[in-house]
């Protein structure tokens, strides 16, 4: 399997950093006031940002976001909008949309982003990818959302076409790094770029040390935070986080939010797990192999309890790290997270 191609220009030594973080006993709380990415400087920029958004949050409650996928047809279209406004009362800090494999949804994913900025109270997030576009292309993408009034764009190298875990090739007239990606959309305009990261690595990266220049690589050119890939084991959270920091202080600073999924269907989860190049821990898989049943069909309501269950807990002990927010996987349905943010005190009505 590919690793991750490095751009060395801004690499740095993190192995220290790395062994520093497997070591260290996360029993009890961690966190510093640097990483939780609020500032008491009250710093804003001109346009509005996540990292506004976070700061300025006056709530006692850590904010939370969501993130939505571009709709196959006009089915999934009316459930992505009864979604977007129960959501909208619960008062989101931002809202993500998708993109898919190649671009397979790019024109979706611009108008629908698109009408959600023009159309709701809510701040969209529009994601990038770098695999299967031209320059040009991802030019003219970050033009499509800055005509419809979108300045966060979540930037991503991106999954190939067809095998997700199939070779990474750059295309001709492309770019090869998402750190580069960063770069060019920095440089388009007065845009706010988010970035991935891999709390248990990236599966293409050789080891925790060469993932780690990765995200700070990001960083450096000109990210402003970061969301994590669904994980399940908290620790692998924080240990990211202390790498980050141990690396580059200054990068350190920026928010790592962490992505939620409260899972409904293991068959769902499963599938999604294995296109990212990841796993279910198997005392977790246990479980939810247990509440499924040995049927034909998984007991869904079995598995949706156990679901809820995990992520609430998950949660839970996120806040009490001092994460920076909360971003939960939707799927377009609202129920799930609803009774998740729900346990965790956070659901809260539009007056």
């Amino acid at each position: 399997m590919p690793t991750v191609a490095l751009d060395t220009r801004l690499a740095v030594s993190c192995e220290a950093a790395v062994d520093r973080a497997a070591a260290r006993n996360y029993d009890g709380a961690v966190t510093s006031d640097a990483v939780r990415g609020r500032s008491s400087a009250g710093w804003v920029t001109r346009t509005p940002s996540i990292v506004d958004r976070l700061r300025t949050d006056e709530s006692s409650k850590i904010p939370f976001s969501v993130e939505f996928s571009p709709p196959r047809d006009e089915a999934g279209e009316a459930r992505l909008w009864r979604a977007v406004r129960e959501f909208e009362q619960m008062q989101p800090a931002f809202v993500s949309m998708t993109y898919g494999a190649g671009g397979s949804t790019r024109d979706r994913t611009v108008r629908v982003t698109g009408q959600i900025a023009e159309e709701t109270t809510l701040l969209p997030v529009a994601h990038l990818t770098a695999v299967s576009h031209s320059i040009d292309e991802l030019r003219s993408m970050v033009g499509s959302y800055a005509d419809r009034g979108i300045s966060n764009i979540l930037v991503l190298r991106g999954d190939p076409p067809g095998d997700p875990l199939g070779d990474w090739e750059k295309h001709p007239q492309g770019v090869e790094y998402a750190q580069e990606l960063v770069e060019l959309v920095r440089e388009l305009g007065d845009f706010h770029v988010g970035v991935a990261s891999f709390p248990e690595g990236h599966y293409r990266a050789a080891d925790l040390e060469q993932d780690t220049r990765v995200l700070v690589d990001k960083l450096r050119a000109g990210a402003e935070y970061s969301i994590t890939q669904m994980f399940f084991d908290v620790d692998d959270y924080l240990r990211l986080r202390d790498r980050v920091v141990a690396c580059d202080q200054e990068q350190g600073n920026k928010p790592i939010i962490p992505e939620i999924m409260p899972i409904t269907s293991l068959r769902t989860v499963r599938r999604a797990l294995a296109l990212s190049g990841s796993a279910m821990p198997s005392s977790i898989d246990d479980r939810f192999t247990k509440a499924a049943g040995a049927g034909p069909e998984e007991d869904r309501a079995a598995v949706r309890e156990v679901g809820i269950e995990l992520a609430t807990t998950i949660g839970e002990r996120l806040i009490a790290e001092g994460v920076p927010a909360l971003h939960f996987i939707t799927l377009n349905f609202a129920r799930a997270t609803r009774e998740v943010l729900t346990n965790l005190g956070l659901a809260v009505a539009r007056v």
